[in-house]
């Protein structure tokens, strides 16, 4: 918003600049400035806001996070897994994949509905402060949960919105990288101070014995959830709407389903959980795989890659998608996936051929100069079925 940058910062002396925001915070002169809010495409269809303050308000916030997340993290439930040091997405998918070998296959796929949009401040703030009492620290997270956020449009217009009247919400929302795994470049409290609320949800169930009672695990990533029982979702569905009501968060009722993962597969983090087949005798087995929605956003980045780099040193474009491949991959390295490796490898060849063809202006489909062979010996391509024999051996 400020429209400053890195490279402004280090030219005109870092040291100094933050020199500068020290002497801010300690003479209490320190405000947040105005959050810049974006709104980016959802896989799913309609937009996503995120909200990115400036670098001298990352700043402060990470000062912030390194001294309070240590404190706030020794609270949080074993059993959430997003935005944590030492955990991530694939923990809690081996979580979820263990759950369902012990037999606890009814499932409650459930979706809350512009969770970071809805946050009450004052519930928010409540449950810092049981954790975190120096008032300093207080005020600024308040000033963050106050700041007022603009929007641009295309024709250079703005609308201002939050502020000091703001009751809702954490206006600078993390993204998640493709991988799952990190935040990027927007808010860095947002999403230590979203699990810290999330935590009176999840501490609730555990003081209560809902584990006990319905006989049901929840497990946790940032505001996605699913809850697995042994015969009970549809009681633990209730239990869950009512409780978030009362915390002033509501379920995407469109989106919240039970399931069977004995029948039919329910996808959490990417991943499709429930009934698969062996690929040798066809016998039925849990499992968990790449969900359909996974592979094709993979598809379509591989597409777009190659138009986008159609002027560019093959040198390149091979390098740059190797890297989507590796990204995917790293993080969908978890479950079965022979078939899928199989079926992305295919795309792969068909879509570099296309690439290679329009490119040589080759008069053929080039089947033969660009062969499957080829595209993942000579030119370098990156073979997910290849690479997971190799890891194997």
């Amino acid at each position: 918003m400020d429209g400053v940058t890195f490279a402004q910062i280090e030219e005109a002396g870092a040291k100094e600049w933050l020199s500068g925001i020290r002497q801010e915070l300690l003479e209490k002169r320190y405000k947040p400035q105005p959050v810049r809010r974006v709104l980016i495409p959802k896989p799913g269809g309609g937009e996503r806001a995120l909200g990115i303050p400036t670098i001298r308000d990352r700043v402060v916030q990470t000062a912030v996070k390194l001294v309070i997340e240590p404190v706030l993290e020794a609270a949080l439930s074993p059993y959430t897994f997003g935005y944590r040091p030492g955990r991530s997405a694939l923990d809690a998918i081996k979580v979820v994949q263990g759950m369902l070998n012990q037999g606890y296959t009814d499932v409650v796929d459930a979706d809350l509905s512009k969770y970071f949009d809805t946050i009450p401040h004052s519930g928010l703030l409540k449950s810092v402060a049981a954790r975190i009492s120096d008032r300093n620290i207080l005020r600024l997270i308040k000033m963050w949960l106050k700041a007022p956020v603009e929007e641009r449009d295309g024709n250079g217009g703005k609308r201002v919105t939050g502020g000091k009247n703001a009751k809702l919400g954490t206006p600078h929302r993390a993204q998640v990288a493709p991988c799952g795994s990190a935040p990027l470049k927007c808010g860095v409290i947002s999403p230590l101070l979203a699990n810290r609320y999330m935590n009176r949800f999840l501490r609730y169930w555990e003081k209560t014995e809902q584990p006990r009672r319905l006989r049901a695990r929840i497990v946790s990533y940032a505001d996605d959830f699913v809850i697995l029982s042994r015969g009970r979702a549809a009681e633990a569905l209730d239990w869950t709407r009512s409780t978030l009501t009362r915390l002033g968060l509501t379920l995407n009722e469109a989106k919240t389903k039970l399931k069977d993962a004995r029948r039919e597969r329910f996808e959490f983090l990417g991943y499709s959980f429930g009934p698969h087949r062996h690929w040798r005798d066809g016998k039925p087995y849990l499992g968990a795989s790449p969900s359909p929605k996974s592979v094709a956003r993979l598809k379509q980045n591989v597409r777009d890659h190659l138009k986008a780099s159609h002027c560019r040193p093959w040198p390149d474009i091979r390098d740059g998608l190797n890297a989507i491949l590796r990204g995917w991959d790293g993080y969908f390295c978890y479950g079965t996936r022979w078939k899928t490796h199989r079926a992305i490898d295919s795309h792969v060849t068909q879509s570099v051929r296309g690439f290679l063809v329009r490119r040589h202006k080759v008069s053929s489909r080039g089947t033969v100069r660009f062969s499957f062979a080829a595209i993942f010996g000579e030119l370098g391509v990156l073979s997910l079925a290849a690479n997971r024999e190799a890891n194997r051996r």
